[in-house]
């Protein structure tokens, strides 16, 4: 039976278990947009702790893309030895290293997300029309031009993601961030090719997707996360969702990560324990596509009913692993799967002691120089 611990193949990446670690932001970077020694730190100690696949958090493809001046980018060459520091350190943990791409549109050029004030000194913001989140400025609505340059802008970052080490890229499609803007009618009230019904909001989406694909090849998986609703009356729907999913799985995604929410402060959001998976299973089960599930997962019997339930072929975490980096050590546990987690050699005294994990003895050879 496929559990919580089975291995999952996607092309020609196997991560070792159904547990993932989420692309969290962490707003910390210096105006170069590099990943620094607190990314590393953050990231590695998740992946000792046993996850599959860790991701990276929200990467720019572009400067005015950052969410904050303290964002991570991948816009550049010059940013690819600080991006493959991370990635060789979480392989050498034994996860597979990850990292989602976007771009923020009008939910750029923000202060860090604990302080709620535009960047000082910020930069213009775009969007699919000039309508504003919120108390956030408007933004300028993109030229045609703009918006035909932003495919290969995905696609410049991903070749670069690959140059660093990354084994999976995810696009971010949701949350409210700019490929969201053009798919929901919220936000995006174009009358040109951009905007308008179903086929012009996802046009400049499926058009990042076929770029993105062409330009890494047929061996790397590429993830898209949606927002499969707004939550908000005349929004973005499930049903949409799973219309874009099957076309997105025909230009070569492969696992859609299903979120939902974030494109306007005005959403309706029931929340509750695992409240996003009914929208994972439906695009599962009405698009014929692997997904993932995400939010307020925190306990290894959810998780666990998740995947042996066939609801979702992968559990993304985020909050619950910020409080303990070691949760899927603990799940193994609780669940009774010691068998299919290894230990790093270093922290045997604490977890042989409990459960005799068998120890990944490739972690306590010396790690090579990270640059």
């Amino acid at each position: 039976m496929t559990d919580l611990f089975s291995p999952l193949t996607i092309r020609g990446v196997t991560l070792p278990n159904r547990i993932g670690i989420s692309p969290m932001c962490q707003y910390c970077c210096a105006d170069d947009g590099k990943p620094t020694d607190w990314h590393l730190a953050h990231l590695l100690q998740r992946a000792l702790g046993g996850a599959g696949m860790v991701m990276v958090e929200a990467t720019a493809v572009l400067p005015e893309g950052r969410i904050t001046p303290g964002d991570v980018g991948l816009w550049e060459d010059g940013q690819i030895p600080a991006h493959a520091r991370l990635a060789a350190a979480i392989a050498h943990a034994g996860a597979v290293p990850a990292i989602q791409i976007g771009h923020a549109g009008r939910k750029a050029s923000r202060a860090p997300a604990w302080v709620d004030e535009p960047a000082s000194p910020g930069w213009e913001i775009v969007s699919s029309a000039n309508l504003p989140m919120g108390h956030f400025a408007a933004p300028r609505p993109m030229t045609e031009a703009e918006i035909l340059d932003l495919p290969a802008a995905f696609a410049a970052t991903a070749k670069r993601a690959v140059a660093a080490g990354y084994k999976v890229i995810e696009l971010h499609g949701a949350h409210g961030y700019l490929m969201h803007q053009f798919l929901s009618p919220i936000s995006n009230t174009r009358n040109d090719q951009w905007g308008g019904d179903f086929e012009g909001r996802t046009r400049l989406p499926l058009a990042i997707a076929q770029a993105v694909r062409k330009a890494v090849g047929e061996d790397v998986p590429l993830f898209l996360r949606i927002s499969h609703t707004d939550w908000i009356e005349g929004g973005w729907t499930t049903a949409e969702s799973i219309a874009l999913s099957k076309r997105m799985a025909a230009l070569g995604i492969d696992l859609i990560d299903v979120s939902s929410g974030g494109i306007d402060p005005s959403q309706k959001i029931v929340l509750g324990p695992g409240y996003q998976v009914p929208g994972a299973e439906a695009v599962k089960q009405g698009a014929g596509v692997l997904v993932s599930a995400v939010g307020l997962i925190t306990e290894p019997e959810q998780a666990q009913a998740i995947i042996t339930e066939g609801r979702a072929d992968l559990v993304l975490l985020a909050r619950a692993t910020l409080r303990d980096p070691y949760w899927p050590m603990r799940a193994a546990v609780a669940l009774g799967r010691v068998d299919a987690i290894r230990t790093p050699p270093q922290y045997d005294r604490a977890w042989g002691s409990i459960a005799r994990m068998a120890m990944r003895v490739e972690t306590g050879a010396p790690m090579p120089p990270l640059g």
